[in-house]
């Protein structure tokens, strides 16, 4: 196939060209207000207030949760970490848990 040959003046020309058509054709044109451009505004969403209530856990070794007492009944919570400790082979433990209240 032939390829076509390019001159690089002829193609600044025709630019050239173009340029001054879009020119010509905004200047008949009426001319148009600019809207002002809107400025977007963001809200961040307000942080959902998380009620948390504390309980005394009982866990086994591997970090699994056995029991939970409430937090006014730690002296049961230990009775029954000793219990599972002397009972199977794992020491048991007791530990402040967190958890959230649904309302």
């Amino acid at each position: 196939m032939a390829r076509k040959v390019v001159n690089r003046k002829d193609l600044r020309a025709e630019a050239e060209a173009a340029e001054a058509r879009e020119k010509a054709d905004e200047a008949l044109a009426p001319k148009k207000k600019k809207a002002a451009a809107k400025k977007k505004t963001t809200r961040s969403k307000a942080a959902a207030e998380v009620r948390l209530k504390a309980f005394w856990g009982v866990f086994n070794q591997s970090l699994k949760r056995v029991a939970l007492y409430d937090y006014s009944q730690k002296k049961e919570a230990q009775k029954k970490a000793d219990e599972l400790t002397a009972k199977g082979k794992s020491p048991h433990f007791v530990q402040p848990v967190k958890e959230v209240i649904k309302e």
